[in-house]
């Protein structure tokens, strides 16, 4: 019981793909925002940045283990 590979199949399968790609991509771009907003509160808060700035650093480490692009290869498989 083979399945065959219809154009609509073939379509379905790309939408999900590319669907799969931008969710990463809007998790790597959330990840570099919040990189840039920890940089300021570094530059603003000066010797207090370690307590002003830790639920950024809190927010930043979470979404660094997670926010990486995979590719078509994870999808696959």
């Amino acid at each position: 019981m083979s399945m065959k590979l219809t154009p609509e199949i073939a379509a379905a399968n790309k939408e999900r793909k590319e669907e799969a790609i931008r969710e990463e991509w809007i998790k790597v771009m959330e990840l570099r925002l919040v990189h840039d907003e920890l940089q300021k509160c570094h530059r603003a808060e000066g010797e207090n940045h370690y307590q002003v700035c830790a639920p950024i650093a809190k927010v930043y480490n979470d979404l660094l283990k997670e926010a990486k692009v995979k590719g078509y290869r994870t999808i696959d498989a």
